[in-house]
């Protein structure tokens, strides 16, 4: 067998095989579920964000957005508000209640995307270029709290987001890209082994919300899975083992004649 099919079994479900069998998961062992995101340090830099309902939609027809959603790669020197960020972060991971869960021995967040077991794994990195509002540097979306926490400057970032891109120049040029880091063992605590596939559709869910969310705004974005990996967790100082990026997806204002050129 080629060596690169062998990932094909990543993609069938294995609930009901003996992979795992004789494994305990550490939720059934009673081991402490892990935290729901990351909490802010003591003398972090917090910005409160507008409601969600805040933003203007240009188009409120989710039928049209269906209809018109579409990749886009070019982008109007516009500045995005803070409002649409807002109500883009809302709609790729907002939280709309904690329950308990688990038997007990834990919480569970219920947000606007679906996730296996509301294990909800992705932690949302911000590379900011040009909202208006917020200097330019990296940051990390708060579902539970509904803020965002600056985290760092990177000098020269637009050429570095484009290296870390494999050269996809739209990317680094973007006035925001959403970046988001799985942290597997929210998923692991619970499914072990079988927690991999379903983390994955899970971050398809997300980037689709944003798709529909930003063209309601008349924004456009695309999904990149093509990106070096090394690159782009050294850029947002993640660790790469237990927290890495899975995903990311530029976003900006379209430009009016693309939007009707290509709609």
């Amino acid at each position: 067998m080629r060596e690169w099919k062998k990932n094909r079994e990543m993609m069938k479900s294995h609930f009901d095989s003996d992979a795992f069998a004789g494994e305990e998961s550490d939720q059934t062992l009673g081991m402490k579920q892990p935290p729901l995101e990351i909490e802010p340090l003591p003398d972090s830099r917090i910005i409160d964000l507008p409601e969600s309902s805040a933003a203007e939609l240009t188009e409120q027809n989710i039928y049209k957005c269906f209809l018109k959603r579409k990749s886009r790669r070019k982008y109007s020197e516009e500045s995005i508000s803070l409002k649409e960020l807002s109500y883009m972060l809302w709609a790729t991971q907002g939280l709309k209640r904690i329950v308990p869960a688990y038997s007990m021995t834990g919480k569970a967040t219920l947000r606007t995307v679906p996730s296996a077991g509301a294990r909800h794994t992705f932690e949302t990195y911000l590379a900011v270029n040009d909202v208006t509002g917020l200097e330019s540097g990296i940051y990390r979306y708060s579902a539970l709290n509904h803020n965002i926490v600056f985290l760092f400057k990177i000098a020269d970032m637009k050429k570095k987001l484009t290296e870390a891109a494999v050269g996809q120049s739209y990317v680094g040029r973007a006035p925001v890209i959403f970046l988001w880091a799985c942290k597997p063992y929210l998923g692991e605590w619970r499914y072990k082994g079988e927690s991999h596939k379903a983390m994955l559709l899970d971050a398809g869910h997300v980037c689709q919300n944003l798709y529909l969310a930003a063209e309601s705004l008349n924004l456009g974005t695309v999904a990149i899975a093509a990106y070096s990996q090394n690159k782009v967790d050294e850029l947002l100082r993640l660790d790469g083992n237990d927290e890495f990026i899975v995903y990311l997806a530029p976003v900006g204002k379209v430009e009016n004649a693309y939007r009707h050129q290509h709609d």
